[in-house]
């Protein structure tokens, strides 16, 4: 497990080089088709959605937009994401939903393991996920409801629908969207802040974790291979998740399967448990005390401490 990290003074805080980023990361050096790096904005999920309704076809399969600063980001069921200025990366990614047989309750999960694959890559550090949509980091201790990891990142998967301009979010939606719409996948990474800036004691940081500075370029390229290497398989498979290794991967880098839960379900109903593993829609499904077995399409998982 990693030692508790010394926090650093930030010396590094400057803008993100959109020049560099653009070479670096859209074709044919990368697998980006468009990349745009804004200065600041309350929600790249937002702002994508209505530039995709607005002209579909100038945001193609895959583009990317990147806040420097985003001062209103948005988390599932409606909760805000904020960081200090120039301290995160922040950004969305927006791909054509393709024809596929499984639940689109997979798109958070594999877009998270593409965040794990990043994270693991760039900094060294185990990086997991939380079912459905969490990054987390390894900690040395343990905090109740998040066990021995910390929160460095969160996911936010939506669909644009382009020909009736409505969006909808994906966690529990058994109704896959039209051909051709655009899913949105929305990523948050703390990278940069120190211990007093993180907003509540189950957050974290790259810096926090690691010790060390990571340059949030290298961050921002490392989610993009990581997320282009997920969906390079996806459709290898025919767009059938179930048809490749990845839920296999997906159920390995998550720390929720294995862990003794509580989760709160929509409606303030609870189920308690183990989660024991993940549905073929990607589901969590969790056995209670009595050997009864529920399939959770949607709901808040807390992680219950061990040794109580």
């Amino acid at each position: 497990m990693t030692a508790p990290a010394t926090p650093l003074p930030p010396t590094s805080r400057r803008g993100l080089r959109a020049t560099e980023l653009e070479e670096r990361l859209v074709a044919p050096a990368g697998p980006l088709a468009r990349l745009d790096v804004v200065d600041e904005t309350g929600s790249t999920n937002e702002d994508l959605a209505v530039l995709v309704r607005a002209d579909p076809d100038a945001w193609p399969d895959v583009s990317l937009l990147v806040a420097d600063h985003q001062t209103g980001g948005r988390g599932r069921a409606g909760r805000t994401w904020t960081t200090p200025a120039r301290t995160a990366v922040t950004g969305t990614f927006s791909m054509r939903a393709q024809q596929t047989p499984v639940h689109f309750g997979w798109y958070p999960l594999l877009a998270g393991l593409g965040a794990v694959r990043a994270l693991r890559a760039v900094s060294g550090v185990p990086a997991a996920l939380k079912w459905p949509n969490d990054v987390l980091l390894p900690a040395h201790d343990e905090l109740d409801g998040w066990g021995a990891w910390r929160k460095v990142g969160g996911i936010l998967s939506e669909v644009v629908s382009v020909g009736a301009g409505l969006g909808f979010g994906l966690s529990g939606t058994d109704t896959p969207p039209p051909v051709g719409s655009a899913v949105l996948i929305g990523i948050g990474i703390n990278v940069l802040q120190t211990a007093d800036e993180l907003p509540v004691p189950s957050a974290t940081s790259l810096l926090e974790a690691t010790g060390r500075e990571i340059a949030r370029e290298d961050v921002l390229a490392a989610l993009v291979d990581g997320l282009a290497s997920v969906l390079a398989e996806w459709r290898a498979a025919g767009n059938d998740p179930l048809a490749s290794a990845l839920p296999a991967e997906v159920a390995a880098a998550c720390a929720t399967i294995g862990s003794r839960v509580c989760v709160e379900l929509p409606g303030g109903t609870r189920v308690q448990g183990l989660a024991e593993r993940l549905g073929t829609d990607g589901s969590l499904v969790v056995v209670d005390e009595a050997g009864q077995a529920h399939v959770v399409l949607a709901g808040d998982v807390r992680h219950v401490r061990t040794g109580r």
